[in-house]
């Protein structure tokens, strides 16, 4: 019945058994004959049909919107049964790496096989908690990782500005240098300190670099920021200066649990070492 039901609105559409049947790669006496078995079925006529045009009936008209969400209904069935059948992995993400996680699902999606990426924003710890529970393939987690994982495609991402709040001594110089933090609290996002950064480290458990800004803006320190962050945020209640320092950065890689090693696994590690290299 869906192959008759999609003849009769190609027809309404149309207006033309020809033209119709055209659409469809179907013979004009085949979707004569579909429309034909539709109205036998429904007990009613769709269409009325003389030597020169072709109309919908009341009744056709009545009908056409019901067979359009039967058509969509069925599509929308196919392409979400092609995504169950499609191999998936759960990966999750600190949001400052966002644009390479979306890089990776690209790839993956377009390789062939395809395999489906559902992305997951999650800190440290809640992302290496995911992992432990298997709710998560695998996680770009801040190194180093948590023994238990294993790590491959580890990446640099700089960290050469620093967050002050508005209206701080520093909001309005041209650069900062590490003997400018002498004496001032410093946030240490992943809950580990700044190594060669004076100053009084602040431990803040989750590595989620954007709600930190949170805590610069209501005045509990200071945070050295990645460009990455930088380019993208713009607030009112944070400066951001450029922080002169000898190779600050923060190190990335990809880590999953040995125990739930596949194939779509070891195909995601390799799409995350090829997006850091085309990058």
């Amino acid at each position: 019945m869906l192959r008759e039901i999609q003849c009769f609105t190609r027809v309404a559409a149309r207006l033309s058994f020809s033209r119709a049947a055209a659409d469809l790669g179907m013979s004009q006496p085949a979707m004569s004959q579909a429309i034909t078995r539709l109205e036998r079925a429904a007990g009613v006529r769709v269409f009325e049909r003389t030597a020169r045009a072709v109309r919908l009936t009341a009744e056709g008209r009545a009908l056409l919107p019901y067979a359009e969400q039967v058509l969509e209904s069925a599509a929308a069935f196919t392409a979400e049964a092609a995504r169950l059948a499609r191999p998936t992995i759960h990966l999750a993400y600190p949001p400052l790496v966002g644009a390479l996680a979306a890089r990776v699902a690209r790839r993956l999606a377009g390789r062939t096989p395809a395999i489906g990426v559902e992305l997951t924003v999650a800190g440290r710890s809640a992302a290496s908690a995911a992992l432990d529970r298997g709710e998560v393939s695998a996680a770009i987690l801040a190194t180093p990782a948590p023994a238990r994982f294993v790590t491959a495609a580890r990446f640099h991402v700089s960290v050469d500005h620093l967050a002050v709040p508005a209206g701080h001594p520093l909001a309005g110089r041209s650069r900062a240098g590490a003997a400018d933090l002498a004496g001032q609290v410093v946030l240490a996002p992943g809950g580990r300190p700044w190594p060669g950064l004076p100053g009084r480290p602040r431990l803040v458990a989750d590595d989620d670099f954007a709600a930190a800004l949170d805590l610069v803006a209501a005045g509990a320190g200071l945070l050295p920021t990645p460009q990455l962050l930088v380019r993208g945020i713009r607030r009112d209640d944070v400066g951001f200066v450029p922080l002169e320092t000898e190779g600050l950065r923060v190190t990335y890689a990809l880590a999953w649990s040995k125990e739930h090693v596949t194939p779509e696994l070891m195909a995601l590690v390799q799409a995350v070492q090829d997006a850091l290299w085309t990058r």
